[in-house]
Parts: C-alpha cells; sequence; structure tokens
C-alpha cells in the first residue's frame, strides 16, 4: 500500500463537498439536489466511477466549476468519491439534501479551506483514508471572540 497526500485544486478558495457513495446515479441526483437547492447556486460535480469504464462521470450548471470538479476527482482517483464545487452558495444550504441521496455512504468535508486528501492505493484501487481541512487551532476564543463569531453569524443571517 502507498499513501499519498492529494492536494485540491481551488484557486478561488470556493466551497466544496467531498464525498462518497456507490452508484452511476449519483450524478443525476446529486445534480437534481444541487439544481432545486437555489436557481442562484452555480455548481460543477465529478463522481469517479469505480467499476465498468470506470470514467469520471460529471455535470452542473456552471462549465468552469465542472471542469475544477473533473481535474480535482481525476487526481483524487479513489473509487466511488464524488467532488462538488460550490459558488453563490453555501454548504450549509446543500449538505442535508445531498446526505439524503441514496447512493450518498459518507460526506468527508465541506470546506472553502485549503484541503489535502490522503489516499490510500494498493493493486486494488484507491480509497480515501481522510483529509487535512485547513491548520491547526492557535489558540482558545475568548469573549471578544465569542462577540465577533455571533456578530458574524447574525450579520450574514444565519442567527437572529
Amino acid at each position: 500500500m502507498e499513501l499519498l497526500v492529494i492536494p485540491v485544486d481551488n484557486p478561488e478558495g470556493l466551497n466544496l463537498v467531498l464525498g462518497q457513495s456507490h452508484f452511476i446515479k449519483t450524478v443525476e441526483d446529486l445534480h437534481e439536489v444541487l439544481a432545486g437547492s437555489s436557481p442562484a447556486t452555480h455548481f460543477g460535480l465529478a463522481f469517479c466511477e469505480s467499476s465498468g469504464p470506470r470514467l469520471v462521470r460529471r455535470s452542473g450548471n456552471d462549465g468552469g466549476l465542472i471542469d475544477l470538479a473533473t481535474k480535482n476527482a481525476l487526481a483524487i482517483g479513489a473509487g466511488h468519491s464524488f467532488v462538488v464545487f460550490l459558488r453563490d452558495a453555501f454548504p450549509v444550504n446543500v449538505l442535508n439534501a445531498i446526505k439524503q441521496v441514496p447512493e450518498v455512504c459518507q460526506i468527508y468535508c465541506a470546506t472553502a479551506n485549503p484541503l489535502s486528501v490522503i489516499v490510500a492505493e494498493t493493486e486494488a484501487g484507491r480509497g480515501i483514508l481522510g483529509v487535512v481541512d485547513g491548520g491547526a487551532p492557535l489558540g482558545v476564543e475568548n469573549s471578544g471572540d465569542v462577540t465577533e463569531r455571533k456578530n458574524l453569524l447574525r450579520s450574514i443571517g444565519y442567527k437572529l
């Protein structure tokens, strides 16, 4: 077994969702969920088929995001994994709907942070072991940090 660290190419710091599913139908079902989340949501998704022709299946409503998802799915290369890039939407807007897609087995992360994917490669193929999502903590929040956090959530409409 060889362990690989695959950095995700995300030059614009877009939000992304990385997950695993189990069937080619994932591509169309994820497309429907994302397209139905909001008319303003732009997205691209790519899914690594793990049997048959073993193609990267892709879809979306933004050509650049489809290309970005495809590039990253190819680099990760783990069977049944999928990558979704979002513009004008946050993972919190679509994550529960993605989790409800019958083919989705798990979500590894939903982030806009710099991301690396830890992949194991064997004779049988590649599998995702986990992710490195951003940096380690630099400290513990103080009362001023708590106030900033609460103000941020209210200013962007996530809390009243």
